[in-house]
């Protein structure tokens, strides 16, 4: 019987690491243009991977803090269904990007203690969807994808009015540990199903959907 959870692949680069994620059964598949991240895309390759992605998967573009000319230029080249804000995009800017582009967006919001809920209520009324991930090392280069997991007691069994995701430190090994203790629905992955920084590894993929949804 299906378990309902749904799996975003995120920082896929190529269409060896695409293909494995639509094969696997993924519902999301992310695209990362931030020039720091090992998971990096062009707008071109970008282009050319979405295009191939089956009907019914989501397309999820993650940027960090992207202005409106990069924005302007990534949603007329790249055919997305969602954006996904993983900076220090305010509620105000949440919102207005919202309303520019049309498109679904998705909040990412840093977690390390309880105090940091505060801060994820705040884009209830603006996101369509929240990404909880952990709060990345004071000395971290990227925003995510750092393979670092928070308490996820802190969000464990709450209600929310909108969809959640929960991202960070997530592996084969402890996805389905980490969906039951929370109770969420949606879960995302990106370092955890690597061999190296950047590079895919499609039987981690595989095991990662498998352990999510069983």
């Amino acid at each position: 019987m299906p378990s309902g959870i749904r799996v975003k692949i995120c920082g896929l680069r190529d269409q060896a690491g695409l293909t494995s994620a639509v094969d696997a059964g993924a519902n999301y598949v992310g695209f990362v243009f931030f020039e720091k991240s090992p998971r990096n895309v062009s707008i071109q390759t970008a282009r050319a991977l979405a295009v191939t992605v089956p009907a019914g998967i989501a397309k999820v573009a993650l940027v960090v803090n992207a202005d409106n000319d990069f924005l302007d230029h990534l949603t007329a080249d790249v055919a997305i269904d969602m954006l996904q804000l993983h900076g220090a995009e305010t509620p105000a800017r949440t919102a207005e990007i919202k309303a520019r582009y049309g498109l679904p967006v998705m909040k990412a919001v840093g977690v390390a203690d309880a105090a940091d809920l505060d801060v994820l209520v705040s884009y209830l009324q603006v996101a369509d969807q929240i990404l909880v991930d952990a709060k990345p090392p004071k000395d971290a280069a990227l925003p995510g994808g750092n393979g670092v997991s928070f308490d996820w007691r802190l969000i464990a069994k709450r209600r929310w009015p909108i969809p959640m995701m929960l991202a960070g430190g997530l592996t084969p090994d402890n996805v389905a540990e980490a969906m039951t203790l929370t109770g969420l629905r949606q879960v995302d992955v990106s370092s955890g199903v690597e061999s190296a920084p950047g590079v895919k590894d499609p039987n981690l993929i595989a095991q990662f959907i498998r352990a999510a949804q069983r």
